[in-house]
């Protein structure tokens, strides 16, 4: 199975190309106003309308309603919702009959502990994103530029395809990946300038740090 990059947190015309021209596999988008990635409902179908099938397109959420994720679908129509809060196995499975859209649960991880509920959202959830868990103290359950212990995840049976996010950049991600065995890479903040400010340059960086990594595991 094929690497995926996927570049979350787009918010301008000009890095959603950038990610697109540089082959991400995924683009996301953030609805979830206290992030600095948060994009309007409008700003989100624009965008949307510009990715053109080049690419999945991303909804992330926290811990959103119906009424939220109904107007998230009349504007952007996503083809996958990541659910980034601190939604039950039920909720899940509720957004996936309702919406009739995949859905990517994203587990906060810190200690193996973190674990114990794969079991549960694995069995209804399309695909697994496992991210580092935010301090008690963030207003924010992710973007937030910290790694966890990738050696967490080493010899993982989960028959689910899942992701490695939280503190990826150009200088980590192939070890990321090597170590977690994760079908993919998820970055937001890792290729910034300032905290919402995507850098064209930095995107274009990771996706080939990524790409270099199923390079080298093919031959």
């Amino acid at each position: 199975m094929s690497l995926l990059v996927k570049i979350c947190g787009l918010s301008t015309r000009e890095t959603l190309e950038t990610a697109l021209d540089a082959g991400a596999d995924m683009v996301g988008f953030v609805f979830f106003p206290p992030s600095p990635r948060h994009v309007s409902l409008e700003t989100g179908r624009d965008l949307g309308r510009q990715v053109e099938r080049r690419a999945l397109t991303v909804a992330l959420t926290v811990d959103a309603d119906d009424a939220t994720l109904g107007n998230i679908m009349d504007a952007l129509s996503p083809d996958i919702f990541q659910l980034h809060g601190k939604e039950s196995v039920a909720r899940l499975r509720d957004i996936e009959q309702k919406f009739g859209r995949p859905v990517m649960k994203a587990v906060p991880v810190a200690t193996s502990a973190d674990l114990a509920v794969l079991p549960g959202y694995a069995a209804v959830a399309d695909r697994i994103l496992f991210d580092a868990r935010a301090p008690k103290d963030a207003t924010r359950p992710g973007g937030l530029g910290a790694p966890f212990d990738w050696h967490l995840l080493e010899n993982l049976d989960l028959k689910l395809p899942y992701m490695v996010s939280g503190g990826l950049h150009v200088d980590n991600v192939a070890e990321a990946l090597r170590v977690t065995g994760a079908g993919g890479a998820d970055v937001s903040s890792g290729v910034e300038c300032a905290p919402g400010v995507k850098d064209p340059e930095l995107i274009k960086a990771f996706i080939r740090a990524a790409r270099a990594t199923q390079e080298l595991s093919v031959r």
